[in-house]
């Protein structure tokens, strides 16, 4: 009987692994997926803060925790516009939104 070899598996760089894992966390409520497949559909490319509140039936300051959330993950970018705040989907993660926010195979 042989004894089993064994190979060696190099793991996801530490500093990798913690970026993703913050994405992933962050990722992980329903609400912020809402926010995000929101932010992902808008014709501009952009939402202002207050257009998330109504149709989550959340308050401007819930909104506002989640979308902190999402900005310190990279997902959201936001912008300055006078008084008004402009969230839209970073480049950056673009992909891995669309997978996850894709429809579910059956």
């Amino acid at each position: 009987m042989r004894d089993p070899v064994c190979t060696y598996i190099a793991p996801l760089d530490r500093s990798v692994a913690e970026e993703r894992a913050t994405v992933l966390k962050a990722m992980s409520d329903p609400t912020r997926l809402q926010v995000l497949s929101m932010l992902r559909d808008t014709p501009e490319g952009e939402a202002c803060g207050c257009s998330l509140n109504a149709p989550l039936h959340l308050s401007q300051p819930t909104v506002s925790y989640h979308l902190k959330i999402l900005i310190a993950a990279g997902l959201v970018c936001r912008r300055r516009s006078g008084n008004w705040m402009w969230y839209s989907i970073c480049k950056a993660h673009d992909g891995l939104l669309t997978a996850a926010l894709a429809p579910a195979r059956t």
